[in-house]
């Protein structure tokens, strides 16, 4: 019997404790102006649930505008929410005080190495930023051996201290943004797309390196993209995105391997398959037309206006998020008939 996913609270199957990141019915709304006075409310972020235990990766995917990363900065409370309850390691995060203790254990990587540093200054000053925020040394020997040993966990020399970022390549800009965001000691990191703006040839380089550290530091990542192939290569879990809202969450074998919603089956039918044979026999969902404005969202699921199984129901009704089998949600009025 299926059981409906109300809260969205998903244990981390590897750890039945209490999960490290609990985002319950987190909504993100801003208001757009529309001229003459009036405005409209833009709908980001729309009644999205997850967890993420310790040590552990959940990938974050879904098209441009989808709302990945108001997701991933709303969590670390840079937007004021609108609505919604965090919380991080049992505890709510809700005042001023409790946020600025959060922002000790929790940092976030951006995505575009070119802009998220300042070209004024020197990599030790960009690395050395957050310990210079949060008081995090007792003198400026401390403070050098820590930037030391931050760059060092990247694969930078002590050499590159004195340097400035636009002297760097963009995967070394990124290792930097890395080091910056270890700087203040975290245990949960948002990771916004860190490999999207890199070459191939540096992405696996990278990924590699934030498995090396996951490891090592026992980290655990909210980690945000749209390239599917490098989100099951470094995810536990992965949650599927669409127009604000999740409409699918399972492990990551499980979502390539069994996906029930239709959008993350046309997601996975784009993803390059090494096998000539198996990529001839595995036919490609095409979506008609565009994704729709978050600011005229169709009514009932958000999907219904490019989904080929779309019933008059599906317009009716926002299906619910519901367990489909084991850890595996999905919210679909029609997914047992198409599965």
């Amino acid at each position: 019997m299926k059981k409906t996913h109300e809260s969205q609270v998903v244990s981390n199957p590897e750890n039945d404790s209490t999960p490290l990141l609990d985002v319950r019915h987190l909504k993100q709304y801003f208001d757009i102006s529309m001229g003459l006075f009036k405005s409209q409310s833009l709908k980001a972020v729309d009644d999205v649930s997850f967890t993420i235990g310790h040590g552990e990766t959940l990938g974050l995917v879904g098209e441009s505008g989808c709302g990945k990363t108001t997701v991933g900065r709303s969590v670390l409370r840079l937007y004021d929410i609108t609505s919604g309850e965090i919380y991080f390691n049992g505890k709510e995060i809700k005042s001023k005080s409790e946020i600025h203790e959060f922002r000790k254990e929790s940092t976030m990587v951006f995505q575009d190495p070119y802009s998220s540093l300042n070209p004024r200054m020197t990599v030790a000053d960009i690395i050395g930023e957050p310990l210079d925020i949060h008081k995090m040394y007792s003198n400026q020997k401390e403070r050098h051996e820590r930037i030391l040993e931050l760059m060092n966990y990247v694969g930078l020399n002590s050499e590159h201290a004195s340097r400035y970022a636009h002297e760097f390549s963009g995967g070394q800009r990124q290792r930097i943004g890395i080091a910056r965001a270890l700087a203040v000691d975290p245990i949960f990191i948002v990771a916004d797309e860190p490999v999207s703006a890199l070459d191939v040839s540096i992405q696996a380089q990278v990924i590699n390196m934030f498995e090396e550290l996951q490891n090592e530091l026992n980290l655990s990542y909210l980690f945000i993209a749209h390239d599917l192939l490098v989100v099951r290569h470094i995810s536990d879990r992965i949650a599927v995105m669409y127009l604000g809202k999740l409409v699918e969450l399972a492990s990551s074998e499980e979502i390539y391997n069994n996906p029930l919603h239709p959008y993350s089956k046309s997601l996975i039918s784009a993803v390059p398959v090494p096998d000539p044979n198996y990529a001839r026999e595995n036919k490609r969902i095409i979506l008609e037309g565009d994704i729709p404005s978050p600011l005229n969202a169709p009514s009932g699921c958000p999907f219904r206006t490019r989904c080929p199984y779309a019933k008059p129901i599906c317009a009716e009704s926002m299906p619910e998020f519901e367990e489909a089998s084991s850890e595996h949600f999905v919210a679909c009025h029609r997914w047992a008939e198409i599965n």
